[in-house]
């Protein structure tokens, strides 16, 4: 069922309902609420950051890579950061820098990857309080995590993930599913992970996907089956 730190993967959770879309999976651990917390795990360790990017979410972003995940999806493409020691430091002049680069016009926002972002909030809650100070809800927060919406709103969850969420505006949920991998998708890798509007979200009471949600398709007409069919025939 994979690996967990050259265990087994875990279902932890074994006895509760109504975690999300394909919660439990085969393809990840998957977290009683509350077992894993920031301030257990974290060391405060930044992969990476990248300014003037595209792909993190829309418009043109700041994009701050957190070490460490526990989920331990099945083919993460960012493996290499499961390690919650794995980076360097998160430091005052990193800090400086983002609100720097933020202040950009171009600049639409900033993003929160990883590695876990809401197991990494010692760090990105003094950020984001600082982005909101410097630039009330002009620029806007994005951030992925494995989490699902519904895990992250039951009972028992760490606080400080919940006062996290707070601060975003866009949140890509739930763990990475190799078997429902589909590179058509917007800003996600496989088609159980939801774009959602956080916002919206909270007032709602349940997860509200984000408006501007616009996935592509793929298309092959039917015409073109058949004009191949039938120049093979010809050729034969």
């Amino acid at each position: 069922m994979g690996k967990l730190a050259g265990g087994r993967l875990h279902d932890f959770a074994a006895d509760e309902q109504n975690r999300g879309p394909w919660i439990p999976t085969t393809y990840a651990n998957n977290p009683k609420a509350g077992q894993w917390t920031s301030e257990r795990l974290s060391h405060g360790m930044i992969a990476d950051y990248k300014s003037m990017v595209m792909t993190d979410g829309e418009g043109i972003r700041c994009s701050i890579y957190v070490s460490g995940c526990p989920f331990h999806c099945v083919e993460c493409f960012n493996e290499s950061i499961w390690d919650f020691r794995a980076g360097q430091p998160y430091t005052q002049e990193l800090e400086d820098r983002i609100i720097r680069d933020l202040s950009q016009d171009v600049i639409q926002g900033v993003t929160y990857l990883g590695g876990e972002p809401l197991l990494n909030t010692g760090v990105l809650l003094k950020l984001s309080q600082r982005i909101r100070e410097e630039f009330g809800h002009d620029k806007d927060i994005w951030s992925w995590t494995g989490y699902t919406w519904e895990e992250l709103m039951r009972f028992g969850e760490s606080s400080d993930k919940i006062e996290l969420l707070r601060y975003i505006d866009v949140l890509v949920d739930g763990r990475y599913m190799k078997n429902l991998h589909d590179s058509l998708l917007q800003f996600r890798g496989s088609s159980n992970q939801r774009i959602l509007d956080v916002h919206a979200s909270f007032e709602a009471g349940e997860a509200v996907i984000w408006p501007k949600l616009h996935d592509q398709h793929r298309f092959i007409p039917e015409i073109y089956g058949k004009d191949r069919s039938f120049g093979e025939g010809a050729a034969s």
